[in-house]
């Protein structure tokens, strides 16, 4: 026996079956709950199947339960036969279970609960049927075919037409008018009979109803006669009367009563839709064929209109310009749309399935209508006016109970026609109260209508009306809900989307078809305005995308394109008034299409901006908002480049459009600007920045806040000032007042910190500050030159976005709330320290000190400083939300935003105080503010001095009087108050300057991480920090702070960091940085031109400290400064010609921008500006045209200060030594021959070079400032002594002149020779030249020469101290077995060289003599030459030098008044290293006359092998190969000498250098040697360490060519 799965049991459960097994007379086993039939019988079944219930106890179970359902006729059994059956069928059921069923079939049959309907086998399986299955299944296809297929034969020319008449005349009486019961019930009868009476075919008779109805389809009474007839009759019917208008001869058309009468019995469900859409003609895919042709055919005549005619000749094209006038046709979308209906009126005719649709329509049966529009819609039937006008109806019936609400809502409201906004203030309040709800099939009808609804403008507006107020309600009841899972808020969102959908596929389209109203255009933003920015800009882009194959919309879009450009052709100033109203109205038709074209037109010619914006004065708010999304659109379009070819400069294309953006948001107040900075945030976010250039246009119109690098120094002065000066001063600071000005600054305000929405001002300035940070490492660019490009337009448009900021958000406390903390910009968003603090600088002036009221930070609280505490800890109090913020926390924050190593050289103090103080803090532009002051009293007299009497000119000069005295008084009054302020912030930090610096534990490179963490960043930042930073120095400087050594700084800028500054500065940078580095140079200046100047603001100042480890150490003197300052003019000269020189693009036009910066104080030297002059002078002829337009303004500008350009001796002011004379010495005259072969094959003696000893380059790498200024002491020092010992004579002087010169000794004793050849001056004869005195004066001779760098000084006459004898006679010795060496093998040397050159001289005597002669003539006359002019300039130096003593002793006679305690002296034997530069450049003129006498050497040498191949002595050849080794031996042996002589051990004079000197006949010395600074014969020279020289800088030598 098979397993039966039986399903579970739900309702027929054990206690009910033992209920109904043995009931209870009490009644009580009823089951109480009622129950689904279908389910109870069908468990039933199953347990009686299984035997659990006998059949007789089924008749129980069914009374004990009630049904959900309410059984009607028999559907109790033709549930239980269906269960039946299925149970039949089911061939698991065997067995006795299959026997039990056909037992509970036999009862059920006996009990008359089912029918028999079970198939064949099962009626004789259980005996109810006799016959065989096979049998019973003939027998039931034969009745069926008589059934079905037998007809009854009618004879209808012998019927009778009475009973027809009497049928017609029954339904067509007027009583039929009652729906009673009894009155439908007597006619139903009557009918019945005329039918048996008369022998009617039902057919017929049912045709006749039909018809009576299609007359009458207002009576009710034919909804219940058609039931009686078969319902698939009536399609047939129905379909043999369609078929009758389908027939060739029939040309009458399908009366509309039919469509209704079908369309009617569809509706009531009599007929259904697909059994009488197949009798309906044509078929679809006919139909759908011809539109298609139909479709095409229009799509391509709307393409050619505005085509250009490339065919046309030049007189069909003039005569089609003098047609087109002005003159715009509004209505040519109307009539296009008359052809096209016209062309298709047939169709309403010919197409039955399009008359349904209006039967559908007609009888609002929208349900059915969707149907048809569905599968009709290839063919677009809403385009027929009928089937468009049946819609408008439905639509209507629909929303009237909505309109009645909204309509009573807006008569209540005043002021109707007004504002939109007010009418949202009035109505929403209203619709809330009365709640208005709209079916889902309304706006079905309106995506089903489209573009159509434009034929029915009175329509539109209710609609729009209604789907205003319906958005509202749903808008506030979610509001007052407040829960987002609520039925309300998703109620809210569904009608959010409904209303888009309708907004976008109905409204927008509709409008384009409109023309020029801008009524609907106003009622359709009222919709529109409810809906996000956002969701407004998607129905913009979705608009037009979804109405490409409507040829109506595509033509209105053609023609309206065509009359733009026709229109903005002849747009101009003086007809801006009648065609700006013409733009407008073709602006209402088709806003999308018209304003493309305007801002196409205006990308192509930039000039036709400012007409276009004045002519848009006529737009409504839906076309100001069309257009944003049309900027941004073209914004975001792709395949446009957004710079030029160089990669440089923005695309024409974008800079007018950012152009006419600025000025038409400036002009118009209703712009929308949300979603443009939504659009400039994402693209940051993708890292593009291009379009920041829109931002910098939005914030230079409205808000008037510029940028730019081109200011004049007035300008830049004039920043500095208060905000009245800063206005006045500038040309965009003059409208800055103005109340459209201010409106339009609070909207781009508003729009950045919005209440309702999300603020964009702070995520933009966040993303602009960090892209500015990313765009050097992620800019695609292939050159740096772009790189720099990007990098200047991002860092420009942060400043002036930060400057709007914080003008526009006041006060200020609003601007500190919203802005990030220091904490937050530094580690939470990774920004720069310089970017960080030029956002959080405003927050630090709210600091408040908690002690003094209404004092705030960097103010001075007029309280003294405790040492032990410090100065006031200020305090920051923003709101309750945020707790109080102290200066302490502040600098803690200021310690993590730099390198822990770098608070070893600086204090926290000083870093904030530098990034938090502005130019304003520390500098009042007095001649700016007297300036402007005196510019408005020039005003105001001349507003006295005008001669108009009219009360109109009166009363306008007395407003203007008043407004002139008014800013008067608030230029005067500012003008105090900001000397007061920077007074007061001078205070403070006099009070903090010992506490900045004094506290590090390493303040050798405070100087250095000052330089690179404060001075250069912000010096770069701006043009007003560069002038900062160098106030901020010279603040540092006047306010005397301890361990800040001016000096070092400006020497450490020049000579180590200049050049790395201008490689890696881009652009606008070097600008700034030649700002910063002009003012200090400026400064400097200023010091090195008035000695008096520098006494006062220098002398006695930390900041020139000679040792800036010592505060209080001896001070640079003002000689020593003008040396340096040479130096440091000199090395700017090298770093620029350096970088003029290079191959690199960016080093080349940095050095030219640093140039422009700084030409009004260098090149001061006119050695230095001629070569800069001929660097210039070559770029100017370079292929690049950038450098070539920067090279020619330099070049301009060095050439208009050539006049002021000084000589090195008039720079020097008489505290520079000039260059030795270097004059060969003159030989007697027996020994002629001999000079000249000396002259000839070896170099002279003046011009040999030595390289610097190692002992001269530790000399020289001093500690601290002491090593800048190695190369100045020694002369000050020298003077300094001298004055002390003895006081020099003219004839002293004069002395020293003549033996420079080569003048005749005084000594009168001849020069000692060696080997009785008179001229020849032996190594010996250096050192044997005893020191002379006479009268008591001593003269001494040089007997010391300096490194490679110092160059032979003037024989000083004086007393010479005994140290120094005493150091001079220990060298001597020590250096005499060495000498005495060296002059033997010097001997050798020259005999053999002498031989050699006596065979030679025989040879070529007469050639040879003449050239040596020659050459050593000429060398004579220009040695002579270079002489007297040093001669004279020695004299002019001398009377210099008279005067500065003078000036020494009157200042030192100051300071002893001023109770000052004097500098330490300097050391006697310091040498001066800016000397040392003089020297280089000797050395290098005697390398290069070195290389000029060995080639001729070696000619000479080619010429001797020539002539000794052709007289064929190969011994002559050998010989001379062995002088040249041995005069090359010779010169390295002389080198090595004189390396050897200058290796001196510190302390001592480094012996003379024969090879270095030159002599007269009288064998004396012309100069005598400069001592170093490494050592000295005084014992109260002062060192630092143990080692000076492995702590000194190194010293750059390289002598600029």
């Amino acid at each position: 026996m098979s397993v039966v799965l039986s399903p579970d049991l739900k309702y027929v459960t054990e206690e009910r079956l033992l209920e109904w097994k043995n009931p209870n007379p009490s009644g009580s086993s009823r089951v109480t709950d009622p129950v689904p039939m279908t389910r109870f019988l069908y468990e039933l079944c199953w347990v009686m199947i299984r035997g659990e219930l006998p059949f007789q106890k089924c008749k129980i179970a069914l009374e004990s339960v009630q049904f959900e359902e309410d059984p009607y006729g028999d559907q109790m059994g033709s549930i239980l036969a269906d269960i039946v059956a299925q149970f039949a069928q089911d061939l698991t059921i065997s067995g006795d279970y299959r026997a039990r069923l056909v037992k509970m079939v036999n009862e059920f049959c006996v009990l008359y609960f089912v029918c028999i309907a079970y198939s064949e086998e099962f009626l004789f399986e259980a005996e109810l049927s006799r016959m065989k299955p096979q049998e019973l299944k003939s027998k039931e296809v034969r009745v069926n075919t008589r059934l079905l297929y037998q007809q009854t034969k009618f004879n209808l020319l012998r019927e009778e037409s009475e009973g027809y008449a009497k049928l017609v005349t029954l339904l067509c009486q007027g009583s039929l008018d009652s729906t009673s019961n009894n009155s439908l019930a007597v006619t139903i009868s009557i009918i019945k009979s005329l039918i048996g009476h008369f022998d009617l075919d039902p057919n017929r008779v049912f045709d006749i109803v039909l018809d009576c109805f299609e007359l009458y389809p207002e009576k009710k009474i034919f909804y219940d006669l058609i039931p009686i007839f078969p319902k698939s009759h009536a399609a047939q019917i129905l379909g043999f009367k369609f078929q009758y208008y389908q027939r060739m001869e029939v040309t009458n058309p399908v009366p509309s009563s039919l469509f209704d009468l079908a369309a009617l019995l569809v509706k009531e469900d009599f007929v259904d839709l697909d059994s009488i859409y197949p009798h309906l003609l044509p078929q679809d895919e006919d139909a759908f064929a011809h539109y298609e042709g139909f479709l095409s055919k229009r799509i391509d005549e709307a393409n050619k209109i505005g085509r250009i005619n490339l065919a046309a000749t030049g007189k069909d094209l003039m005569e089609t310009e003098e047609k087109q006038d002005v003159s715009v046709d509004f209505c040519a979308v109307w009539d296009l749309e008359l052809d096209v209906l016209a062309e298709r009126a047939p169709e309403v005719g010919t197409n039955q399935k399009l008359g349904l649709l209006i039967g559908f329509l007609s009888v609002h049966d929208w349900y059915h209508a969707q149907i048809l529009f569905e599968r009709l819609s290839p063919m677009n039937p809403v385009e027929h006016v009928e089937i468009c006008k049946g819609l408008f109806r439905v639509i209507e019936k629909t929303m009237s109970s909505a309109y009645g609400i909204v309509s009573k809502n807006f008569q209540e409201a005043p002021g109707e026609s007004g504002n939109s906004d007010d009418v949202m203030e009035v109505d929403s309040p209203a619709t809330s109260s009365s709640s208005i709800k709209l079916p889902r099939e309304f706006f079905q009808m309106l995506a089903v209508v489209g573009p159509y609804l434009h034929r029915d403008t009175a329509l539109l507006q209710k609609v729009c009306r209604v789907l205003r107020g319906y958005y509202t309600t749903m808008r506030d009841a979610a509001a007052k809900a407040n829960s987002l899972e609520s039925d309300e808020s998703r109620r809210y969102k569904e009608a959010r989307l409904r209303v888009e959908d309708a907004v976008g596929s109905c409204l927008l389209p509709s409008l384009q078809l409109i023309p020029a109203n801008p009524a609907i255009g106003y009622e359709i933003w009222d919709v529109l305005s409810l809906l996000p920015y956002e969701v407004r800009y998607r129905l913009y882009g979705e608009w037009e995308k979804d109405d490409e194959r409507n040829p109506l919309v595509l033509s209105a879009r053609q023609l309206a394109k065509l009359d733009t450009r026709r229109i903005l052709k002849r747009l101009a100033k003086e007809n801006l008034k009648q065609l700006g109203r013409m733009v407008a109205k073709l602006a209402h038709a088709n806003p999308m299409t018209v304003l493309r074209t305007i801002v196409q037109q205006i990308e192509a010619y930039r000039d036709m901006i400012m007409p276009v914006v004045d002519a848009f004065k006529y737009l409504t708010q839906l076309e100001y908002d069309i257009l944003e999304y049309v900027v941004l659109e073209r914004l975001a379009q792709g395949g446009r480049d957004k710079l030029k070819e160089d990669g440089l400069n923005f695309s024409d294309w974008l800079q007018s459009l950012a152009s006419f953006w600025g000025s038409l948001c400036k002009k118009y107040p209703s712009m929308e600007l949300r979603g443009l900075f939504q659009y400039l945030i994402n693209q940051l976010k993708k890292g593009s920045g291009t379009e920041l250039v829109l931002l910098e246009e939005l914030i230079e119109q409205m808000a008037n806040v510029h940028y730019t690098e081109n200011i004049t120094e007035e300008q830049l002065d004039a920043l500095a000032g208060s905000e009245t000066l800063r206005l006045q001063s500038t040309l965009y600071g003059s409208t800055r007042n103005n109340k459209v000005l201010s409106k339009s600054t609070n909207r781009l305000r508003d729009s950045l910190l919005s209440k309702d929405e999300p603020k964009l001002a702070v995520p933009l300035l966040m993303l602009i500050a960090q892209y500015r940070s990313m765009v050097i490492i992620k800019a695609d660019a292939p050159y740096i030159k772009m790189v720099s490009e990007q990098f200047d337009r991002c860092h420009g448009t942060l400043l002036q976005y930060v400057d709007f900021l914080s003008s526009a958000i006041s006060p200020a406390t609003a601007y500190a709330q919203f802005i990030p903390s220091l904490h937050d910009l530094a580690h939470k968003y990774h920004l720069e320290p310089e970017v960080a603090f030029l956002i959080y600088r405003p927050v630090m002036r709210l600091f408040k000190s908690p002690g003094v009221e209404g004092v705030c930070w960097p103010l001075d609280a007029g309280e003294e400083v405790d040492s032990e505490k410090g100065l006031l800890d200020f305090v920051l109090h923003l709101d309750s939300s945020q707790g109080p913020v102290r200066w302490s926390e502040l600098l803690n924050t200021v310690e993590s935003m730099v390198p822990s190593k770098s608070w070893k050289s600086l204090s926290p103090d000083l870093y904030a105080t530098f990034w938090g103080l502005t130019l304003y803090d520390l500098y009042v532009p007095k001649k700016r503010y007297e300036a402007e002051i005196a510019k408005q009293h020039v005003a105001l007299k001349a507003l006295e001095e005008l001669s108009d009497t009219s009360s109109f000119a009166i009363s306008k000069r007395k407003k203007d009087k008043e407004k002139i005295q008014e800013l008067l008084d608030r230029l005067a009054s500012e003008y105090r108050k900001h000397e007061k302020h920077v007074e007061s912030v001078r205070q403070r930090m006099a009070l903090e300057k010992d506490r900045w610096l004094s506290q590090c534990p390493e303040p050798v490179k405070t100087n250095m991480e000052f330089l690179q963490r404060c001075v250069f960043p912000r010096s770069i930042f701006s043009a007003t920090d560069a002038a900062y930073c160098a106030a901020f120095v010279r603040m540092l400087h006047t306010l005397g702070t301890p361990f800040f050594n001016t000096f070092q700084h400006i020497d450490l800028l020049i000579c180590k960091l200049l050049q790395p500054m201008i490689c890696c500065c881009t652009e606008l940078e070097a600008g700034r940085f030649g700002r910063f580095l002009c003012e200090t140079l400026r400064m400097a200046y200023d010091w090195k031109k008035d000695e008096s100047l520098y006494e006062r603001e220098c002398a006695n100042m930390p900041g020139f400290a000679l040792f800036y480890r010592n505060p209080n150490s001896q001070r640079v003197s003002f000689a020593q400064f003008v040396r340096v300052h040479f130096k440091w003019s000199q090395k700017i000269t090298r770093v620029l010609a350096q970088c003029l020189e290079s191959t690199e693009y960016m080093e080349i036009r940095n050095a030219l921008i640093v140039l422009t910066k700084i030409s009004s104080v260098f090149p001061v030297l006119k050695k230095s500006g001629v070569n800069i002059e001929k660097r210039v002078s070559k770029i100017k002829a370079d292929e690049r045209e950038d450098l070539k337009v920067l090279a020619t303004g330099v070049a301009a500008t060095l050439a208009s200060r050539k006049s002021s350009w000084l000589t090195d001796e008039e720079f020097g002011m008489g505290h520079m030594e000039s260059k030795p004379a270097a004059s060969p010495a003159k030989a007697p005259p027996g020994n002629n021959n001999h000079t000249a072969a000396d002259s000839g094959n070896n170099p002279p003696k003046e011009h040999t070079t030595r390289h610097k000893s190692t002992a001269d380059a530790k000399n020289e790498r001093s500690n601290g400032v002491a090593s800048r200024l190695t190369d100045e002491q020694p002369k000050a020092q020298s003077e300094e002594t001298s004055s002390k010992t003895s006081r020099p004579s003219a004839e002293s002087e004069t002395r020293v002149q003549q033996k420079q010169r080569g003048a005749p000794s005084i000594l009168g004793k001849p020069p000692k020779l060696e080997d009785g050849k008179s001229g020849k001056l032996s190594e010996s004869g250096l050192d044997s030249i005893p020191t002379t005195a006479t009268n008591g004066k001593s003269s001494q001779r040089g007997t010391s020469m300096s490194s490679t760098s110092t160059h032979i000084t003037k024989v000083e006459s004086g007393t010479v101290s005994r140290t120094s004898h005493e150091h001079t006679q220990k060298r001597v010795l020590n250096d005499e077995p060495d000498k005495l060496a060296k002059r033997r093998k010097g001997d050798e040397r020259e005999r053999e060289t002498e031989k050699e050159k006596e065979r030679e001289r025989e040879n070529d005597r007469s050639s040879r003599d003449r050239a040596d002669d020659r050459h050593e003539k000429e060398q004579r006359e220009r040695e002579r030459e270079k002489q007297r002019e040093k001669d004279r300039e020695r004299e002019r130096s001398m009377e210099r030098r008279e005067r500065d003593r003078s000036l020494e002793r009157g200042g030192k006679d100051e300071r002893e008044r001023e109770k000052l305690p004097p500098p330490p002296p300097l050391p006697p034997s310091f040498v001066p290293q800016s000397v040392s530069r003089h020297s280089v450049e000797r050395e290098r003129e005697r390398e290069r006359e070195d290389d000029v006498n060995k080639r001729r050497r070696e000619e000479d040498n080619r010429d001797g092998r020539k002539r000794d191949d052709r007289d064929g002595s190969s011994s002559k050849v050998e010989e001379r190969e062995r002088e040249k080794l041995k005069e090359e031996s010779e010169v390295n042996a002389k080198r090595r000498k004189v390396k050897r002589s200058s290796s001196t051990e510190p302390g001592e004079y480094s012996p003379a250098v024969p090879s270095s000197h030159s002599y007269d006949t009288r064998g004396e010395r012309k100069g005598a040697g400069t001592p170093h600074w490494g050592g000295h014969g005084d014992d109260n020279v002062r060192t630092h360490s143990k080692d000076t020289s492995s702590k000194a800088s190194r010293r750059d030598t390289e002598q600029y060519p």
